[in-house]
């Protein structure tokens, strides 16, 4: 099979039993799998929440937003599906059940139905099969995965199932199969695994009309054979299909594990796919080698007000993982919450970090604590870098204290500040809809010669994506350049400024852009290597 190939294979995985079992994991490195055997894969998420995206869900509902070239705002699994495969997904990789209502919809609106009733079956379903068969128009890829949000027996996820249960004899015969990821609990007081959790869940999805052709299960133990007899027995699987999915040290093992346990090579069996290539995971594991061997370690303060909830900064953390194996260092990261900042007590809440990181946000909980952050590290030569709203702190930060502008703020926060030095864009003034009509997406930025992004990128333009709204007031810039900030990117068609750095100082970086969204394992994105690599160089200093 090569990679011309225009009619697809298409995988579906579902979970059972509670959420966070890791399918996008699953799914990624399956994926990862299959991709490594020369074969063309992408991934794509069904959610099945009523959001028609999750720009306007709060971080701590849904974590990140993930964010495309396209502009797409999506679930953080995408996040995954890049890190893993190194390919690039849009807007079509990501349908929500909002997103599958209105498109119906608004084609009742406009009278496609011919005045027939329009219902769940067969108009809902079609739409959520069309969205999944688009994938396989492009021609581009062997292989599609699709991953259903949300456990079998939600209300939710029965319009999904019943999709799938449609696709199986649309599809046809070794063009689909459906891998089902559930749990097998251990029982401390009887010390045992448990299946029946797994079976009840088993059950549930076959009363949606759905035999799993694979069972993938996560476990704290190692499934003894006879258990994974008795799993097939009861869930009406081969053997050979009960994959066993132990707690791995980090999900970047995964695909090692997966690998061990044949599922690529079960998923090409079933599918009726001839390969006979070996998993080319060279690279795969040479950064598994850094990552789990490093020869430094740093301590960097995460400034946010999302803390409490770790995956609303989940694609920082994981470009910490790539810069830090890039680096063969381990990157420890502190939680701050921004509230709890404040100008008494900042010395004692960053003491002792190599590197302070202040992240992407909005609204105006806990900015100052942020700006106190920006300002002690600023004064004390402590390597920062700022993302988005951070980036905007760091303006703000020199504003008041460098410039004078006492009351300088941003009008995001304060609309009727003396000194908006961080202001609205223009193409923002009117909107008035909050979803989808932000800033979105891939943007063109060009670097000035000489400055400290153009030595981390050694390129004269790049492309970074964005999610804001406000934006560097370009009314103050003459100020900023001339007491010592440097603009070192710019978007040349509309003069957004995009990045900023400090002079003599060791690692000062704003971005408005979001690059934790682009670095992936096999590259690591520039900004976070450079950062890490200022970390052990200040923290090398301190001893």
């Amino acid at each position: 099979m090569s990679g011309k190939q225009k009619t697809p294979k298409y995988i579906f995985v579902t979970g059972g039993v509670t959420s966070s079992l890791g399918k996008g994991i699953i799914a990624s490195s399956l994926a990862k799998l299959l991709q490594a055997r020369g074969l063309s894969v992408t991934i794509q998420k069904l959610d099945p929440y009523l959001n028609v995206d999750p720009g306007t869900l709060n971080p701590y509902e849904h974590g990140e937003c993930y964010v495309t070239d396209d502009g797409a705002e999506t679930d953080l699994d995408l996040g995954h599906y890049e890190r893993f495969l190194n390919v690039r997904t849009s807007q079509i990789n990501n349908v929500t059940t909002g997103r599958i209502y209105y498109n119906v919809l608004n084609k009742e609106r406009k009278g496609e139905f011919l005045g027939k009733t329009v219902q769940v079956i067969p108009h809902i379903t079609d739409e959520i099969k069309r969205n999944i068969l688009d994938l396989g128009e492009t021609g581009k890829y062997d292989i599609i995965i699709t991953e259903i949000g949300g456990c079998v027996g939600d209300i939710e996820s029965l319009p999904f199932l019943e999709s799938v249960r449609q696709l199986k004899w649309d599809l046809g015969e070794h063009n689909m199969l459906t891998i089902h990821l559930t749990l097998i609990p251990y029982l401390t007081s009887a010390g045992e695994l448990k299946t029946k959790p797994t079976q009840h869940s088993v059950k549930q999805l076959q009363e949606a009309g759905l035999q799993p052709d694979i069972l993938v299960c996560r476990t704290e133990h190692s499934l003894p054979i006879d258990l994974k007899r008795k799993i097939a027995l009861f869930c009406n699987v081969d053997v050979r299909s009960v994959i066993e999915a132990k707690d791995a040290r980090t999900i970047y093992d995964v695909p090692l594990l997966m690998e061990k346990e044949k599922l690529d090579q079960r998923v090409l069996y079933m599918l009726d796919i001839y390969n006979d290539r070996e998993a080319d995971l060279g690279e795969w594991k040479r950064f598994l080698g850094r990552l789990k061997n490093p020869v430094a370690q740093v301590e960097i303060g995460l400034i946010g007000k999302y803390v409490e909830l770790k995956d609303a900064y989940k694609s920082i953390i994981e470009s910490f993982i790539h810069a830090g194996a890039e680096n063969e260092c381990k990157v420890r990261i502190k939680w701050i919450h921004s509230e709890n900042l404040s100008p008494e007590n900042i010395q004692e809440k960053l003491d002792g970090l190599d590197g302070v990181l202040v992240a992407p946000g909005f609204g105006e909980r806990g900015i100052e604590g942020k700006i106190s952050a920006v300002r002690y590290v600023r004064e004390n030569n402590i390597p920062f870098f700022g993302i988005c709203l951070g980036m905007q702190m760091a303006v703000i930060e020199f504003a008041r204290n460098v410039l004078g502008l006492e009351n300088a703020h941003s009008t995001e926060m304060e609309p009727d500040t003396d000194h908006p030095v961080i202001d609205l864009m223009e193409s923002q003034q009117s909107v008035s809809i909050k979803g989808g009509t932000m800033r979105l997406g891939a943007y063109e930025c060009a670097l000035k010669e000489g400055s400290l992004a153009k030595r981390i990128y050694q390129r004269n333009s790049i492309s970074e994506r964005h999610r804001h709204r406000w934006e560097f007031n370009n009314t103050f810039r003459e100020d900023f350049e001339k007491n010592g900030i440097v603009i070192s990117g710019t978007n040349t068609e509309n003069n957004l400024v995009e990045i900023i750095e400090l002079q003599n100082h060791p690692f000062f970086l704003g971005v408005q852009f979001h690059p934790e969204l682009k670095s992936t394992v096999l590259e690591p994105h520039p900004i976070f290597v450079h950062f890490v690599k200022a970390a052990m160089e200040y923290a090398s200093n301190k001893v």
